[in-house]
């Protein structure tokens, strides 16, 4: 008879043993598909936290300037950068808005002076508003218009406070003039969007370059070309994880020349988000490889037991002139037979598994992050399949090799 014949048989007339397998089975599978949709669901969500919030990087030194921020900034370790160029400018034809706390005695009368950081607006040089910390963090947000970016660099745009825009009736799409440090030249720029800031004002009297509603975002080398300068304050550079800051460290000292420059790593953020990541997906790891050694250890207890159980059986079939790796081979077929209802079975239950142990598992974490969409694949089910297949193989094959040493002569006998 074909040794997968009498597996199929084996398996109906030994049905307490056939369910005691499957259950085994069906609990390998399950545990080593949630694993896998867990630890790929970790994977995709670290994966959008790099792409999402990254590491900010920022760079100080009397040797920055736009064209070596420019420089650094296409590294290909480098996926966004945001020089930050300020100076206190007078409008043209525009009116900022002024403190509502009485002014000091101490302080000087508006007509006293001509300095525009006294009584004018502070206009911030950059590259891209989304990378500044209020707008990144939400705090800010645009009302009209659009943001700042990196296309705006060749054209003289601003982004304005929405009360500085009320107060001088303009919208997105209207011009203004913004007068240069020395005062000889003015330049117009179009208004491309209008944002909200909800910080209240200081209690106490400031000048009006330093109210939150004053401040105006243009692009660097505009900025520049109104007499600011070529030397931002502050250069951030957005990398995918800190494990490029070194690197990015060496190509600083290499661009700037020297260790005459000050690099701050700030990955708080990256780290509050993508470290539970990071360990859940460890912790999914160590179960994979948990679950495949104990359920190949279970497996071949059971099977060894078997064939000790079985042994009149193997001798018969020995008598019969039946082949030893056939008997081996009648094993296995037995086992994996049982892998693939138990796999069906699992692929229904084990999404919600890696859900909630998921959950579970963030939930403990200092700083929770999102749970992880958990989405199955037919690479998961694959994985799954092919250890199950190693772990039937061993499960068998290991406990079989007792019977290459039986003979059939030996096993009649203590029969009788």
């Amino acid at each position: 008879m074909n040794f997968v014949k009498r597996a199929a048989l084996s398996l109906v007339a030994r049905r307490a043993k056939t369910a005691l397998l499957l259950g085994i089975f069906l609990v390998i599978c399950t545990l080593l598909l949630g694993g896998f949709l867990l630890q790929g669901a970790t994977s995709r969500q670290e994966a959008e936290a790099q792409r999402r919030i990254g590491v900010d990087v920022t760079v100080r030194g009397d040797r920055l300037t736009l064209a070596t921020a420019a420089a650094l900034g296409s590294s290909p370790l480098v996926e966004r950068y945001n020089p930050l160029l300020r100076g206190a400018a007078k409008p043209s034809g525009l009116t900022p808005l002024t403190s509502d706390v009485p002014k000091p005695d101490d302080a000087k009368p508006d007509d006293a002076t001509d300095d525009p950081g006294h009584n004018g607006l502070m206009l911030n040089g950059i590259r891209d508003s989304e990378m500044l910390l209020d707008f990144a963090s939400g705090r800010s947000r645009i009302v009209a218009g659009r943001a700042l970016t990196e296309k705006d660099v060749g054209r003289r745009v601003v982004l304005l406070e929405r009360r500085l825009a009320d107060k001088n009736e303009l919208k997105a799409g209207d011009t203004v003039g913004l007068r240069s440090s020395d005062g000889r030249r003015t330049e117009t720029f179009e208004i491309i969007g209008l944002y909200e800031d909800p910080r209240p004002d200081p209690s106490q009297w400031v000048a009006p370059s330093e109210l939150i509603a004053n401040q105006v975002y243009a692009p660097a080398p505009a900025v520049s070309a109104l007499g600011f300068g070529t030397k931002p304050s502050t250069a951030v550079f957005k990398i995918g994880s800190p494990e490029r800051a070194e690197r990015l460290h060496a190509e600083a000292a290499r661009v700037l020349g020297g260790d005459g420059f000050r690099f701050d790593v700030n990955d708080k953020a990256f780290r509050d988000q993508v470290l539970p990541l990071r360990r859940v997906g460890a912790f999914a790891g160590s179960l994979l490889w948990l679950i495949a050694l104990s359920g190949a250890v279970i497996l071949g207890l059971i099977v060894l037991l078997t064939i000790k159980e079985r042994r009149d059986e193997l001798g018969m079939l020995l008598a019969l002139g039946e082949k030893k790796w056939k008997l081996i081979a009648q094993h296995t077929v037995e086992v994996t037979a049982l892998l693939l209802p138990a796999l069906a079975v699992a692929a229904l239950g084990a999404q919600s598994f890696a859900e909630e142990a998921g959950e579970t598992l963030l939930a403990r974490e200092e700083h929770t992050a999102s749970l992880p969409e958990v989405r199955m694949e037919a690479a998961d089910l694959g994985r799954v399949a092919g250890i199950g297949l190693g772990i039937s193989l061993v499960a068998t094959v290991v406990p079989g090799v007792g019977i290459l040493r039986l003979h059939p002569r030996s096993i009649l006998t203590d029969t009788e």
